[in-house]
């Protein structure tokens, strides 16, 4: 009798798992339902312009006419993508493209990095306002505008770095729109003064979140602000450095097509320095109207960063697992 009835007991238990499981889940959502009610613009927008379209991936391996449309038109297998392979640009716009990449990652790390630190070091809270205001402009302008600005720097005739170089120091003019050389510096210039700003503040804000009492206690054991900033400060963010730099790093073979193609202005001479992927699918697709390769260059940079964002992320993983993304 005593096992007969302890028997629908052992039956009965795992539904009261499962139920307690729901309940405490039901729990978490009806205590976070606000915030995710916050967050669903933004799963919105993200569902209907980045998963949505996802379907437009077929046209990379397709011959794509509009008579007969996405899924009528004959396909072509892995055609499409042997026009970035076999193109004799492939060397050179992938090499831009990783370069570039790589220059804008290093650098606006540091100078984000110094920024976010002396920012943090302004006690008036108004002028720190001030600060944070300004470096964040330029991120939001459009790389049109950018590119009005930098050609009112660098036209040869009323530009004023010609006006500066020739009144001060006696250089004659630079023709700076068919010299490719000085592009690969004036590039990084740019970019960085663009995102630097943006960076800057998301740092600022991880160092906001670090607790004062670590300062106070390394200032009365003699700590300078050399020591408290690389003994405190940058070990303490590093988790959003290693967050910024994997995002940065997926979209390393994707170039900002406003900078590489509006800011030298679409100018023949700097083509060597100033071809990226983008640019170079963007003018095959003016050239050739082939909207198939222009998919299978976007599905090939999707595919690489992809892997490279996995691989960096397995490599953190492996040095310290907290600090890993996924």
């Amino acid at each position: 009798m005593r096992a007969s009835e302890t028997l629908p007991l052992t039956v009965q238990a795992p539904p009261e798992r499962a139920t307690g499981r729901q309940r405490a889940w039901l729990k978490r959502l009806n205590k976070f339902k606000w915030l995710l009610l916050m967050t669903l613009p933004g799963v919105l927008y993200l569902f209907v312009n980045n998963y949505i379209p996802m379907y437009g991936v077929i046209l990379a391996f397709k011959n794509y006419t509009y008579t007969k449309g996405i899924w009528g038109s004959d396909w072509a297998g892995w055609k499409n993508f042997e026009f970035l392979f076999i193109s004799p640009d492939a060397y050179t716009i992938t090499r831009n493209t990783v370069l570039y990449n790589l220059a804008f990652i290093i650098l606006n790390l540091i100078m984000a990095l110094l920024t976010a630190l002396l920012i943090n070091e302004i006690r008036q809270k108004k002028i720190a306002r001030f600060y944070q205001s300004t470096f964040l402009l330029p991120h939001i302008i459009s790389m049109v505008v950018v590119s009005y600005l930098v050609y009112s720097f660098l036209n040869m005739e009323s530009g004023m770095l010609n006006r500066v170089l020739s009144g001060w120091f006696g250089i004659e003019p630079i023709s700076w729109y068919s010299e490719a050389g000085y592009w690969p510096y004036i590039l990084v210039i740019v970019n960085a003064w663009k995102h630097v700003g943006y960076l800057a503040i998301i740092y600022f804000a991880a160092v906001l979140g670090i607790n004062r009492e670590f300062y106070e206690a390394a200032a009365i054991d003699g700590a300078t602000k050399w020591r408290q900033m690389t003994r405190i400060t940058i070990p303490l963010i590093t988790p959003v450095i290693i967050t910024m730099t994997l995002l940065s790093f997926s979209g390393i073979l994707r170039s900002d097509f406003g900078l590489f193609y509006q800011v030298p202005m679409n100018t023949g001479a700097l083509t060597p320095t100033t071809n990226t992927i983008d640019t170079f699918v963007y003018r095959a697709l003016l050239n050739q109207g082939d909207i198939g390769m222009s998919s299978a260059a976007g599905l090939y940079q999707s595919v690489v960063c992809l892997v490279l964002v996995v691989a960096v992320n397995a490599a953190v993983r492996r040095i310290n697992k907290q600090d890993a993304l996924f």
